[in-house]
C-alpha cells in the first residue's frame, strides 16, 4: 500500500470498502484522535470518549456506503457521527461525568508538580466548556479546540455557517466570564504574596 500520508481519506475509505484492513487502520490512525478529543470535550469522560471513538468506526464499517462525499468531507462526516453518539449517550445517561479521572491519569503519568499550572488552566477551561449547553459546547469544541473552519463545523452539525458563527459568539461570552474570576483570584494571590515578601 502507498504511504498513509499520500492517500486521502476518500482513498482510504475506498480501500476499506474493498476489504483492505490497512485502509481502515490508516484511516483510524489519522482520524481517531480528533474524534476522541471531540467526544472527551463534549462529555468529560475518558471512558465515554473511548466508547464513542470505537462506535464511530464500527458504524463506518457496518454502514460502509452511508458516507456521501457530495455532502462534505469524510472528516466532517466522522465528527458528525461522533456528535450523534455523544448526544445520544448524554441524553440516555443524563449526566456529565467529571473530568477528574483524566486529571488523575495525567498527574500519574507526568508527576505531581511537573505541569501543575498548565493542568489547572486546562482543567478550568474543560470544566467551563462542560457547563455550556450542548449546541454551544459543540461549536467551541469543533472551532476552537479541534480548529475546524466554520464551513467544516457547519458540515458536522448540519447547519448554516451563520448559525455556527452565531453560536460561537454566544458561547464565548459565558466562557470568558467563567474563566475570568479564577484568573483575577490568581492575580490577587500573586499581589498579596508580593506584599508579604
Amino acid at each position: 500500500m502507498t504511504a498513509e500520508t499520500e492517500l486521502s481519506d476518500a482513498d482510504l475509505l475506498e480501500l476499506m470498502n474493498a476489504g483492505n484492513e490497512e485502509g481502515l487502520t490508516a484511516l483510524y490512525r489519522r482520524r481517531a484522535r480528533d474524534i476522541h478529543g471531540f467526544a472527551l470535550h463534549m462529555c468529560g469522560s475518558q471512558a465515554m470518549a473511548d466508547d464513542v471513538t470505537q462506535e464511530v468506526f464500527m458504524a463506518l464499517i457496518r454502514e460502509r456506503r452511508s458516507y456521501d462525499p457530495q455532502k462534505g468531507s469524510l472528516h466532517a462526516f466522522l465528527l458528525g457521527v461522533a456528535r450523534n453518539h455523544v448526544l445520544r449517550r448524554l441524553r440516555r445517561e443524563r449526566f456529565y461525568v467529571s473530568i477528574e479521572e483524566s486529571a488523575e491519569e495525567r498527574t500519574a503519568a507526568s508527576g505531581p508538580l511537573e505541569n501543575y499550572a498548565k493542568g489547572e488552566t486546562i482543567e478550568s477551561v474543560r470544566s467551563a466548556i462542560l457547563t455550556l449547553p450542548e449546541r454551544y459546547r459543540e461549536v467551541v469544541v469543533l472551532c476552537d479546540l479541534q480548529e475546524l473552519s466554520y464551513q467544516e463545523t457547519a458540515e458536522v452539525l448540519g447547519c448554516a455557517v451563520g448559525t455556527v458563527r452565531s453560536r460561537l459568539h454566544r458561547a464565548r461570552a459565558p466562557l470568558i466570564e467563567k474563566l475570568r474570576p479564577s484568573h483575577e483570584d490568581e492575580t490577587a494571590e500573586v499581589k498579596s504574596a508580593r506584599c508579604f515578601a
